[in-house]
């Protein structure tokens, strides 16, 4: 009888920790995994299953074949924060549940766009993306499922499962250059008189050669709240890209004499780089002038 009422005390003391949602260990407790490649930020949020004896990707355990969440308890979610390739193929930006199919010697690695789904409740139409993986052997036993990044760029990475003796990658590239040009006009937009938005957007456009009489016109009003020699140092550096070397000289020279007499501790990192410059324009004068003087003449005869 004793036997009986605790069990029965068990069971309503179980019901009432759920009922609470108190915090408990679990078997296969919870990650999440963070990674930015150049300005995409990607996350997985997970439950890592343990071995504990068992062999994965048998019929008893993960079973081959079969549609499987790709860890344990809720769903393992994946998030980009921008358009991002996987093996090639396209993934828009959002939230997926990512599922598997394991194979011998292969894999199926799905996004789907169903967040929650389960292995019960999955349908292919509902797929965002699909691609196969070749697994490989991994030179250690991992006993708890593991979901990561590795051989980062500014550009790419991998996404790595591993588990037991399995790993399997998936190889991941964004368009860095196309997001970074994308986040420099939102930035304008957003805050279309902030000096030092515009003042960094110019630089950024500058250093891409990217649209160089917008950049002029973003850093000639970060100059009109404020001349400082970083501003006088990137229009100069615009107007010489656009071959305006005689308009860029003196403005260099400006930049050169406001920061030696500024207090800015920066500025001894910036002042080789200005002084290069201006010997670089002032270089290029003497073969600029003639050139201008004879497209005159021709354009008089």
């Amino acid at each position: 009888m004793r036997k009986l009422v605790l069990s029965g005390v068990t069971i309503c003391l179980a019901a009432q920790l759920a009922t609470a949602q108190i915090k408990l260990p679990s078997p296969s407790p919870g990650a999440s995994v963070m990674q930015t490649i150049g300005t995409t930020d990607l996350t997985v949020t997970y439950s890592r299953p343990s071995l504990k004896g068992r062999t994965p990707f048998t019929d008893s355990f993960v079973p081959l074949g079969k549609v499987w969440r790709t860890g344990a308890n809720a769903a393992t979610t994946f998030t980009t924060t921008t358009d991002l390739m996987v093996n090639g193929k396209t993934l828009p930006a959002g939230t997926y549940a990512i599922l598997s199919i394991p194979a011998e010697g292969s894999a199926t690695l799905i996004f789907s766009k169903n967040k929650t789904v389960t292995e019960a409740e999955y349908k292919e139409s509902e797929d965002a993306l699909r691609v196969n993986l070749t697994p490989s052997e991994n030179s250690e036993k991992v006993e708890t499922f593991t979901i990561g990044f590795s051989d980062l760029t500014d550009s790419t990475a991998k996404m790595n499962f591993i588990w037991a003796n399995i790993k399997a990658t998936a190889d991941l590239k964004v368009d860095v250059n196309a997001n970074a040009a994308a986040n420099v006009d939102k930035a304008v937009a957003d805050k279309p008189d902030d000096a030092a938005v515009l003042q960094a957007a110019a630089s950024y456009n500058l250093s891409k050669g990217r649209n160089l009489e917008q950049s002029l016109s973003w850093i000639d009003k970060s100059i009109a709240k404020g001349e400082t020699y970083r501003n006088l140092y990137v229009k100069s550096q615009i107007l010489a890209k656009m071959g305006k070397y005689s308009d860029a000289l003196p403005l260099a020279q400006k930049a050169l004499s406001i920061g030696q007499t500024s207090t800015d501790g920066a500025f001894p990192f910036f002042k080789d780089g200005i002084e290069k410059s201006i010997a670089d324009y002032t270089a290029k004068l003497p073969a600029a002038v003639p050139a201008m003087k004879n497209m005159k003449g021709k354009k008089k005869a």
